[in-house]
């Protein structure tokens, strides 16, 4: 990286000034990179504050020290220190990033460190990050398929969730095949899908969860509800395997009913 950096061999008399100007401008152009790709999805929130602990001491100075331009300058600090305290302050803070997910295993057949199932707003973040890190550094070279070839060249694969493994593939793929104007699309809409489920979740008080967006474990539950509740969330609940629906008194065992 020494040689990288500004074309020297020494990284001694280096121009920190340019390192400063040119560290603040790349993590801001991506900043607002995922900033606009969150709005288009509707995490306003996550679009703001998206990286903010880049501009703190423990991460900004790091990434001065180290700027390349071309690559992320926590992969230099490890290089040179061999580990990257930089990095380990990012992701304990960022929920984007699969690594804050990590915890111990409670499953007895398999202990040790696993990945937990990642909420989904901070999978289309996650996404959109992305996305726009191939943007930032890739340039001119950036196309469609970057993204996807970058994350199943990385160790993400093998440490997520399946779950949120299986999903974060799905839309890499989807925006190399399909492009971002569709992916884009169709992300928001689960996202939309995925909120009304919760709401549908919290009315119903629903025991078990399953067999509903992209669940797939399917078990028997009681339900007890209001219909025009749900109704008014624009929203159908199917139930399979004989569940019970409580209706003003009434008992329904139909597996087919649809509320």
């Amino acid at each position: 990286w020494r040689k990288i950096l500004n074309k020297r061999e020494k990284y001694e008399g280096a121009d920190w000034i340019m390192h400063f100007i040119g560290h603040f401008k790349t993590i801001t152009r991506h900043k607002i990179l995922v900033a606009k790709g969150c709005f288009k999805l509707g995490l306003y929130y996550q679009g703001i504050m998206h990286d903010m602990s880049k501009y703190s001491p423990t991460e900004f100075l790091v990434g001065v020290k180290y700027y390349q331009g071309t690559a992320s300058p926590n992969n230099a600090e490890r290089m040179e220190e061999g580990i990257s305290m930089s990095w380990l302050h990012h992701k304990g803070r960022n929920k984007h990033h699969f690594e804050y997910w990590i915890d111990y295993s409670i499953d007895k057949d398999h202990p040790g460190l696993v990945g937990m199932k990642i909420p989904k707003k901070y999978m289309a973040e996650m996404f959109v990050d992305r996305v726009s890190a191939g943007k930032i550094y890739n340039g001119d070279e950036f196309d469609q398929k970057s993204p996807l070839e970058y994350f199943e060249h990385g160790i993400g694969a093998s440490i997520m969730c399946e779950a949120s493994r299986d999903y974060l593939l799905n839309l890499l793929r989807m925006y190399a095949e399909k492009g971002e104007k569709y992916t884009f699309a169709y992300l928001k809409n689960d996202l939309i899908r995925s909120h009304h489920f919760n709401n549908v979740k919290k009315i119903l008080r629903l025991d078990r969860i399953s067999c509903i967006c992209d669940l797939k474990y399917y078990h028997t539950y009681s339900i007890i509800c209001n219909v025009n509740q749900i109704r008014s969330l624009g929203c159908t609940i199917t139930c399979y395997f004989e569940p019970t629906f409580i209706y003003h008194g009434t008992s329904y065992n139909r597996p087919d009913v649809k509320p």
